[in-house]
Protein backbone atom coordinates (compact mmCIF):
# COMPACT_ATOMS: atom_id res chain seq x y z
CA UNK A 1 0.00 0.00 0.00
CA UNK A 2 1.39 3.66 -1.03
CA UNK A 3 0.23 4.81 2.25
CA UNK A 4 -1.12 3.97 5.61
CA UNK A 5 -4.33 3.63 6.32
CA UNK A 6 -6.89 3.99 9.14
CA UNK A 7 -8.14 0.50 9.70
CA UNK A 8 -11.30 -0.45 11.82
CA UNK A 9 -12.45 -3.23 12.64
CA UNK A 10 -15.58 -4.67 13.82
CA UNK A 11 -15.25 -8.60 14.96
CA UNK A 12 -12.33 -9.79 16.81
CA UNK A 13 -12.19 -13.35 16.69
CA UNK A 14 -9.20 -15.46 15.47
CA UNK A 15 -9.22 -13.80 11.99
CA UNK A 16 -9.96 -10.26 12.96
CA UNK A 17 -7.29 -9.64 15.67
CA UNK A 18 -4.83 -11.49 13.31
CA UNK A 19 -5.52 -9.52 10.72
CA UNK A 20 -5.79 -6.38 12.34
CA UNK A 21 -2.07 -7.09 13.66
CA UNK A 22 -0.73 -7.92 10.66
CA UNK A 23 -2.02 -4.90 9.23
CA UNK A 24 -0.37 -3.01 12.23
CA UNK A 25 2.96 -4.65 11.53
CA UNK A 26 3.14 -3.41 7.97
CA UNK A 27 2.53 0.48 8.81
CA UNK A 28 -1.35 0.52 9.31
CA UNK A 29 -3.63 2.14 11.41
CA UNK A 30 -5.88 0.63 13.92
CA UNK A 31 -7.74 2.98 15.16
CA UNK A 32 -10.35 0.87 16.89
CA UNK A 33 -12.02 -2.42 17.00
CA UNK A 34 -15.51 -3.71 18.34
CA UNK A 35 -15.38 -7.31 20.22
CA UNK A 36 -17.81 -8.13 23.00
CA UNK A 37 -17.18 -11.29 24.27
CA UNK A 38 -14.42 -12.48 27.16
CA UNK A 39 -12.41 -14.30 24.22
CA UNK A 40 -12.52 -11.31 22.15
CA UNK A 41 -11.10 -8.81 25.00
CA UNK A 42 -8.40 -11.45 25.46
CA UNK A 43 -7.39 -11.40 22.13
CA UNK A 44 -7.75 -7.79 21.65
CA UNK A 45 -5.38 -7.10 24.97
CA UNK A 46 -2.65 -10.11 23.45
CA UNK A 47 -2.52 -9.10 19.60
CA UNK A 48 -3.92 -5.14 20.07
CA UNK A 49 -2.56 -3.57 22.98
CA UNK A 50 -3.87 0.05 23.06
CA UNK A 51 -6.37 -0.06 20.50
CA UNK A 52 -9.81 1.52 21.52
CA UNK A 53 -12.60 -1.06 21.84
CA UNK A 54 -15.64 0.73 20.22
CA UNK A 55 -18.97 -0.13 19.45
CA UNK A 56 -19.41 -1.24 15.51
CA UNK A 57 -20.89 2.46 14.39
CA UNK A 58 -17.90 4.37 16.47
CA UNK A 59 -15.32 2.10 14.45
CA UNK A 60 -16.85 2.50 10.82
CA UNK A 61 -16.90 6.44 11.76
CA UNK A 62 -13.55 6.46 12.56
CA UNK A 63 -10.83 4.81 9.61
CA UNK A 64 -11.03 4.47 6.51
CA UNK A 65 -10.64 1.00 5.90
CA UNK A 66 -13.87 -1.03 7.29
CA UNK A 67 -12.83 -4.85 7.84
CA UNK A 68 -15.68 -6.96 9.03
CA UNK A 69 -15.06 -10.33 10.36
CA UNK A 70 -18.35 -11.21 11.82
CA UNK A 71 -20.11 -14.49 11.25
CA UNK A 72 -21.38 -15.09 7.60
CA UNK A 73 -24.83 -15.11 9.07
CA UNK A 74 -24.39 -11.58 10.97
CA UNK A 75 -22.48 -10.28 8.06
CA UNK A 76 -25.91 -8.68 6.40
CA UNK A 77 -27.79 -7.23 9.50
CA UNK A 78 -24.01 -5.50 10.42
CA UNK A 79 -23.64 -4.15 7.12
CA UNK A 80 -27.00 -2.59 6.86
CA UNK A 81 -27.44 -2.07 10.34
CA UNK A 82 -24.01 0.41 10.25
CA UNK A 83 -25.14 1.80 6.72
CA UNK A 84 -28.53 2.51 8.21
CA UNK A 85 -27.01 4.55 11.30
CA UNK A 86 -25.12 6.82 8.95
CA UNK A 87 -22.09 5.15 9.86
CA UNK A 88 -20.46 3.98 6.24
CA UNK A 89 -19.55 6.97 4.09
CA UNK A 90 -19.10 7.56 0.66
CA UNK A 91 -15.25 6.84 -0.46
CA UNK A 92 -14.41 4.70 2.48
CA UNK A 93 -13.19 0.64 1.73
CA UNK A 94 -15.17 -1.72 2.94
CA UNK A 95 -14.50 -5.20 3.10
CA UNK A 96 -15.32 -8.48 4.75
CA UNK A 97 -13.21 -11.69 5.50
CA UNK A 98 -16.30 -14.14 4.53
CA UNK A 99 -15.27 -16.77 2.20
CA UNK A 100 -19.03 -17.81 1.18
CA UNK A 101 -19.98 -14.47 1.05
CA UNK A 102 -19.23 -11.46 -2.55
CA UNK A 103 -20.25 -8.09 -3.00
CA UNK A 104 -24.04 -8.53 -2.90
CA UNK A 105 -23.78 -8.73 0.88
CA UNK A 106 -22.77 -5.73 0.77
CA UNK A 107 -24.75 -3.73 -1.39
CA UNK A 108 -26.02 -1.17 1.07
CA UNK A 109 -22.89 -0.13 1.71
CA UNK A 110 -21.93 0.31 -2.12
CA UNK A 111 -25.17 1.92 -3.12
CA UNK A 112 -24.10 4.72 -1.13
CA UNK A 113 -20.69 5.04 -2.77
CA UNK A 114 -18.38 2.78 -0.40
CA UNK A 115 -15.76 1.07 -2.01
CA UNK A 116 -16.58 -2.91 -1.08
CA UNK A 117 -14.61 -5.84 -1.77
CA UNK A 118 -14.80 -9.46 -0.14
CA UNK A 119 -10.72 -10.63 1.19
CA UNK A 120 -10.75 -13.88 2.31
CA UNK A 121 -8.01 -16.40 4.00
CA UNK A 122 -7.94 -19.56 3.00
CA UNK A 123 -6.51 -20.59 6.18
CA UNK A 124 -7.66 -21.73 9.62
CA UNK A 125 -6.65 -19.49 12.72
CA UNK A 126 -5.78 -19.95 15.82
CA UNK A 127 -6.58 -15.99 17.14
CA UNK A 128 -3.14 -15.68 18.55
CA UNK A 129 0.88 -14.62 17.33
CA UNK A 130 0.89 -18.33 15.96
CA UNK A 131 -1.20 -17.27 12.63
CA UNK A 132 1.29 -14.19 11.89
CA UNK A 133 4.12 -16.17 10.41
CA UNK A 134 1.53 -18.33 8.70
CA UNK A 135 -0.04 -15.96 6.86
CA UNK A 136 2.94 -15.75 4.60
CA UNK A 137 2.16 -17.10 1.29
CA UNK A 138 -1.19 -17.55 2.77
CA UNK A 139 -4.30 -17.45 -0.84
CA UNK A 140 -6.83 -14.85 -0.70
CA UNK A 141 -9.61 -15.41 -2.75
CA UNK A 142 -10.74 -11.81 -3.44
CA UNK A 143 -13.83 -10.00 -5.06
CA UNK A 144 -14.01 -6.56 -6.15
CA UNK A 145 -16.18 -5.05 -8.75
CA UNK A 146 -13.64 -2.16 -10.00
CA UNK A 147 -10.46 -2.01 -11.31
CA UNK A 148 -9.39 0.56 -8.79
CA UNK A 149 -10.79 -1.73 -6.41
CA UNK A 150 -8.85 -4.88 -7.60
CA UNK A 151 -5.86 -3.31 -6.93
CA UNK A 152 -6.34 -2.13 -3.21
CA UNK A 153 -7.32 -5.79 -3.01
CA UNK A 154 -4.23 -6.63 -3.73
CA UNK A 155 -2.13 -4.28 -1.92
CA UNK A 156 -3.74 -5.07 0.66
CA UNK A 157 -3.12 -8.39 0.66
CA UNK A 158 0.30 -7.95 -0.28
CA UNK A 159 0.72 -5.73 2.95
CA UNK A 160 -0.52 -9.00 4.33
CA UNK A 161 2.14 -11.05 3.03
CA UNK A 162 -0.64 -13.55 1.52
CA UNK A 163 -1.36 -14.14 -2.62
CA UNK A 164 -4.30 -13.02 -4.81
CA UNK A 165 -6.77 -15.59 -5.96
CA UNK A 166 -10.04 -13.66 -7.93
CA UNK A 167 -13.14 -15.78 -7.73
CA UNK A 168 -16.32 -14.65 -9.49
CA UNK A 169 -19.34 -13.37 -7.34
CA UNK A 170 -21.36 -16.31 -8.55
CA UNK A 171 -18.56 -18.97 -7.34
CA UNK A 172 -17.83 -17.78 -3.96
CA UNK A 173 -19.75 -20.37 -1.86
CA UNK A 174 -18.57 -22.89 -4.27
CA UNK A 175 -14.98 -22.06 -2.97
CA UNK A 176 -15.81 -21.82 0.13
CA UNK A 177 -17.45 -25.17 -0.20
CA UNK A 178 -14.41 -26.65 -1.46
CA UNK A 179 -12.33 -25.46 1.30
CA UNK A 180 -14.43 -26.66 4.21
CA UNK A 181 -14.70 -29.88 2.82
CA UNK A 182 -10.74 -30.18 2.23
CA UNK A 183 -10.12 -28.37 6.16
CA UNK A 184 -13.09 -28.70 8.07
CA UNK A 185 -14.04 -32.33 7.43
CA UNK A 186 -10.05 -32.98 7.24
CA UNK A 187 -10.05 -32.38 11.27
CA UNK A 188 -13.34 -34.31 11.66
CA UNK A 189 -11.22 -37.30 9.95
CA UNK A 190 -8.68 -37.10 11.45
CA UNK A 191 -10.22 -36.69 15.18
CA UNK A 192 -12.02 -39.91 14.18
CA UNK A 193 -8.82 -41.50 13.15
CA UNK A 194 -7.38 -41.08 16.55
CA UNK A 195 -10.34 -42.68 18.22
CA UNK A 196 -10.25 -45.68 16.45
CA UNK A 197 -6.24 -46.02 17.06
CA UNK A 198 -6.83 -45.32 20.72
CA UNK A 199 -9.57 -47.76 20.96
CA UNK A 200 -6.57 -50.19 19.12
CA UNK A 201 -4.67 -49.20 22.42
CA UNK A 202 -2.18 -46.50 21.02
CA UNK A 203 -0.84 -44.34 23.65
CA UNK A 204 -0.22 -41.29 20.99
CA UNK A 205 -2.18 -41.73 18.47
CA UNK A 206 -1.49 -37.92 16.90
CA UNK A 207 1.84 -39.23 16.63
CA UNK A 208 1.02 -42.15 15.30
CA UNK A 209 -0.64 -40.79 12.58
CA UNK A 210 1.48 -37.47 11.75
CA UNK A 211 3.80 -38.74 9.68
CA UNK A 212 1.60 -41.13 7.61
CA UNK A 213 -0.47 -38.21 6.92
CA UNK A 214 1.95 -35.50 6.23
CA UNK A 215 3.21 -37.96 3.69
CA UNK A 216 0.11 -38.63 2.17
CA UNK A 217 -1.72 -34.70 2.39
CA UNK A 218 1.85 -33.78 0.39
CA UNK A 219 1.10 -36.59 -2.14
CA UNK A 220 -2.58 -35.75 -2.77
CA UNK A 221 -2.45 -32.22 -3.01
CA UNK A 222 1.06 -33.02 -5.74
CA UNK A 223 -0.65 -36.11 -7.74
CA UNK A 224 -4.22 -36.11 -6.96
CA UNK A 225 -5.63 -39.83 -7.20
CA UNK A 226 -2.53 -40.89 -7.95
CA UNK A 227 -1.24 -41.09 -4.58
CA UNK A 228 -4.38 -43.24 -3.19
CA UNK A 229 -3.02 -46.57 -1.72
CA UNK A 230 -4.61 -48.80 0.72
CA UNK A 231 -7.15 -52.06 0.44
CA UNK A 232 -9.63 -50.41 -1.79
CA UNK A 233 -7.51 -49.63 -4.40
CA UNK A 234 -6.25 -53.19 -3.89
CA UNK A 235 -9.39 -54.71 -3.80
CA UNK A 236 -8.53 -56.14 -0.98
CA UNK A 237 -11.93 -57.47 0.29
CA UNK A 238 -11.11 -59.30 3.43
CA UNK A 239 -9.31 -56.70 4.82
CA UNK A 240 -12.29 -54.03 4.64
CA UNK A 241 -14.50 -56.25 5.51
CA UNK A 242 -12.45 -57.06 8.68
CA UNK A 243 -11.82 -53.13 8.88
CA UNK A 244 -15.68 -52.92 9.20
CA UNK A 245 -16.21 -55.57 11.38
CA UNK A 246 -13.37 -54.57 14.39
CA UNK A 247 -14.92 -50.63 13.63
CA UNK A 248 -18.40 -51.54 14.24
CA UNK A 249 -16.79 -53.92 17.67
CA UNK A 250 -14.74 -51.00 19.26
CA UNK A 251 -15.39 -47.51 17.38
CA UNK A 252 -19.13 -47.66 16.34
CA UNK A 253 -18.94 -43.53 16.20
CA UNK A 254 -16.77 -43.64 13.33
CA UNK A 255 -18.36 -46.05 11.22
CA UNK A 256 -20.81 -43.65 9.12
CA UNK A 257 -17.92 -41.55 7.89
CA UNK A 258 -15.54 -45.00 7.13
CA UNK A 259 -17.98 -45.95 5.10
CA UNK A 260 -18.61 -42.53 2.96
CA UNK A 261 -15.14 -42.33 2.36
CA UNK A 262 -14.60 -45.87 1.28
CA UNK A 263 -17.59 -45.79 -1.10
CA UNK A 264 -16.50 -42.26 -2.32
CA UNK A 265 -12.84 -43.98 -2.71
CA UNK A 266 -14.23 -46.75 -4.45
CA UNK A 267 -15.88 -44.95 -6.87
CA UNK A 268 -12.39 -42.84 -7.74
CA UNK A 269 -10.53 -46.35 -7.97
CA UNK A 270 -13.27 -47.61 -10.48
CA UNK A 271 -13.13 -44.68 -12.63
CA UNK A 272 -9.86 -43.90 -13.35
CA UNK A 273 -9.37 -47.74 -14.24
CA UNK A 274 -7.28 -48.93 -10.76
CA UNK A 275 -9.53 -51.27 -9.71
CA UNK A 276 -11.85 -54.60 -11.30
CA UNK A 277 -15.05 -53.90 -11.54
CA UNK A 278 -15.15 -57.95 -9.94
CA UNK A 279 -13.19 -56.31 -6.85
CA UNK A 280 -15.06 -53.59 -6.45
CA UNK A 281 -18.12 -54.96 -6.47
CA UNK A 282 -17.40 -57.21 -3.57
CA UNK A 283 -16.53 -54.29 -1.70
CA UNK A 284 -19.47 -52.67 -3.09
CA UNK A 285 -21.65 -55.34 -1.36
CA UNK A 286 -19.74 -55.19 2.29
CA UNK A 287 -19.54 -51.35 2.50
CA UNK A 288 -24.09 -51.39 2.05
CA UNK A 289 -24.39 -54.24 4.34
CA UNK A 290 -22.65 -52.40 6.94
CA UNK A 291 -24.09 -48.87 6.59
CA UNK A 292 -26.70 -48.48 3.98
CA UNK A 293 -26.75 -44.87 1.94
CA UNK A 294 -26.12 -43.71 -1.33
CA UNK A 295 -23.64 -45.94 -3.05
CA UNK A 296 -21.10 -44.58 -5.60
CA UNK A 297 -22.30 -42.64 -8.65
CA UNK A 298 -20.02 -44.78 -10.64
CA UNK A 299 -21.06 -47.86 -13.52
CA UNK A 300 -18.89 -50.54 -11.68
CA UNK A 301 -18.76 -52.36 -15.03
CA UNK A 302 -17.30 -49.69 -16.88
CA UNK A 303 -13.51 -48.05 -16.19
CA UNK A 304 -12.84 -43.82 -16.62
CA UNK A 305 -13.08 -43.68 -20.71
CA UNK A 306 -16.12 -46.17 -20.20
CA UNK A 307 -19.93 -45.13 -20.69
CA UNK A 308 -21.37 -43.70 -17.39
CA UNK A 309 -25.09 -43.81 -16.16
Amino acid sequence: MNHPLRVGVVGAGRVGAVLAAALRSAGHSIVAVAGESDASRARISALLPGVPVEKPTAVARACDLLLLTVPDDMLGNVIKTMTDAGAIRPGMYVAHTSGRHGLAILAPAADIGAHTMAVHPAMTFSGTTVDLSRLSGCVFGLTAATPADRAFAEALVDDLGGKPMWVPEEMRTLYHAGLAHGANHLVTLVTEAMEILSAAGATDPAGTLRPLLTAALDNALDHGDAALTGPIVRGDAGTVAAHLDDIRTNAPQTLASYVSMARATLDRAVSDGRLLPIRALKIKNLLDAAHPGVSPVVELASPKNGPRP
